[in-house]
């Protein structure tokens, strides 16, 4: 079990990761080379020989592989991202890049999002160097850039040009899994990932004929645009229910005593209650409309808007997804994906997971595991493209009334120092095993 040392640096590590300020503020502005240099510094002083990879410079990705003792076992990947959204100090309680320790809590921009799993790795890796502990497996330490944006100078990097320092690796864990939900009635749930919805991020162009403000046009560009764009908004997507997903039904509704199935997906969910949260965004497609550019004077009425719309499809759902918004735009508005990365499907009659199950009910037997699927996505995307099978993994044990998810992004981003202990045991004990 790790030792009060791990316990220390987890928080110590996750303050200093903080301060680090990695802002990715999209389009290239952000510089994780601190960070990295950071991590790689860490990983050294547990024996290790981390390489530092850039695409841009700046932009500093680290690996390092830890030696298992089973040659003959696949190898894991355990990866975290070192880029963080950016925060506006004045809306904060604290500074958001202070890392703060206060009342038992960390706070700032990153604190769960995700340098607390970059701590918890970094922590794991040297307790194992100071005990003399070997994995079962050999584990693959990444810490990637640019999560938050495209990838392009983080994991996407890393799999196109070094795929090589990921040989062996049939499994990745990462964020975000094994966190404490609780339902509201006493239970405390904790999910583990074994899914992603697919990301489609997409730009809408309507064209027409520009002219005067004040005279009649029956070729407006904006009224096009703005049509499509309210269509899209209020289409109501049909439920499709992948396996990840129908497994998450099937054990809250066992676990709410729910027994008329989920043929109506959504009187299912209104009987799960707050547990409903944590599948509600992954029973079908979506696309939100995010953001809209046209014109430069009121009175000129431009030939061209564009709109841009979040897009997100579920693993086997993509070509509804294009054929949908194909009839949703109509004739006279094209759309083409800004950015798009694929959907994941992970087994859950594996090892692995049964492995991820059991470190989590050893530290909290209170708990229920079950399985889920993300919403969003994260760099086991670009791993998979290497035939990576990806897990969300990054475990804490939360109080009640510490709302996990409004913390992405979010303002006044936190972490209690015991969850991070938790996080720390809990993966240990899988990844000595895994």
């Amino acid at each position: 079990m790790a030792d009060e040392r791990a316990l220390d640096e987890v928080v110590r590590f996750t303050s200093d990761l903080i301060r680090i300020d990695t802002s990715n503020k999209g389009g290239g502005d952000c510089r994780e080379r601190p960070a990295a240099e950071y991590a790689a510094e860490q990983l050294a002083g547990a024996g290790l020989e981390p390489v530092l990879l850039e695409r841009t410079k700046g932009r500093t990705n680290v690996v390092a592989r830890v030696e298992g003792s089973d040659p003959s076992a696949d190898a894991l990947l355990v990866h975290g991202h070192l880029d963080v959204v950016p925060a506006r100090a004045e809306d904060w309680s604290v500074h958001p890049f202070s890392g703060e320790v206060r009342d038992g809590v960390v706070w700032g921009r990153g604190a769960v999002d995700m340098k607390n799993m970059d701590a918890m790795i970094l922590a794991v890796v040297r307790d194992w160097a100071r005990g003399g502990v070997r994995p079962r497996r050999d584990i693959v330490v990444a810490f990637t850039a640019d999560e938050e944006d495209s990838a392009r100078d983080g994991s996407a990097f890393l799999a196109d040009k070094h795929a090589g320092l990921f040989e062996g690796c049939t499994e990745g864990v990462g964020e975000s899994g094994a966190f404490t939900f609780h339902d509201g009635d006493g239970r405390q749930i904790y999910p583990i990932a074994a899914g992603e919805r697919g990301t489609a991020w997409l730009k809408l162009t309507a064209r027409g004929r520009a002219g005067h403000g004040s005279k009649v046009n029956r070729e407006n560009a904006v009224t096009r645009l703005s049509a499509a764009i309210t269509r899209i908004g209020a289409y109501e997507w049909p439920a499709r229910l992948t396996p990840t997903v129908r497994a998450a039904l099937d054990e809250l509704a066992a676990l709410h005593g729910i027994e008329d199935g989920h043929e109506d997906v959504d009187r299912l969910l209104e009987k799960l209650g707050p547990a409903a949260r944590l599948v509600e965004s992954t029973v079908r497609n979506s696309a939100n409309p995010t953001m809209l550019d046209a014109g430069y004077k009121v009175n000129v009425i431009p030939g061209e808007a564009v709109a841009y719309v979040d897009g997100r499809y579920l693993f086997g759902a993509e070509d509804e997804f294009r054929a949908t918004l194909d009839r949703l735009t109509g004739p006279d508005v094209d759309w083409e994906f800004h950015h798009r990365s694929v959907a994941l499907q992970a087994p859950l009659d594996t090892p692995t997971f049964a492995r991820m199950r059991a470190a989590v009910e050893e530290f909290a037997p209170e708990g229920h595991v079950v399985p889920y699927c993300m919403s969003g996505g994260t760099d086991a995307k670009e791993f998979s493209r290497l035939g990576i099978t990806g897990y969300g993994f990054t475990p804490l044990k939360l109080p009640e009334g510490y709302d996990y998810q409004a913390m992405f992004h979010g303002v006044d981003e936190r972490v209690p120092v015991e969850a991070l202990h938790f996080g720390v045991r809990v993966l240990d004990r899988f990844l000595r095993t895994a």
